[in-house]
């Protein structure tokens, strides 16, 4: 077994476990995050550097035989994918939930709904994105588990 390459994973997991932990916390109390968003995106980069690291370990002729670690190694980056397409979508769910055709007639409701409109949008965009933070904590220690024969 590769130390380092369980090292990563689990650095991945760790790092992962931040946005994961602060989206819950502000997802819970309805509030807005600055620093889950910035968490989130370094997050999202240390997946893509630890996918880029197994690849070049592979490239080098340097293979698990454990072929799951791949899935578990690959998996966060088509995790983040689909939350981000999710993220997308959920601004569209409170729209249509509150029965407005488009962002445009969002111009014609009062300033206080508007606020609670977006408000709602951004609570829903980070319990999706605090959720696939989690999966990806799951996926790296799993990656950290069947790192084998490096």
């Amino acid at each position: 077994m590769n130390s380092s390459v369980v090292i990563a994973a689990i650095a991945l997991a760790a790092i992962n476990a931040a946005p994961a932990a602060v989206g819950v916390w502000h997802w819970r109390r309805g509030e807005p995050s600055r620093a889950f968003w910035v968490l989130l995106r370094v997050a999202q980069a240390a997946a893509l550097l630890f996918a880029i690291g197994v690849g070049v370990l592979a490239l080098s002729g340097r293979y698990s035989s454990e072929k799951l670690f791949y899935l578990y190694a690959l998996l966060p980056l088509a995790i983040s994918f689909i939350a981000e397409q999710l993220r997308v979508a959920s601004a569209q769910a409170v729209l249509d939930r509150r029965q407005l055709p488009d962002a445009q007639a969002v111009a014609g409701l009062p300033d206080s709904e508007q606020h609670a409109l977006v408000a709602a949008i951004v609570r829903r965009e980070m319990g999706v994105m605090a959720l696939s933070a989690l999966v990806v904590v799951f996926l790296a220690l799993r990656a950290a588990e069947t790192a084998h024969g490096f």
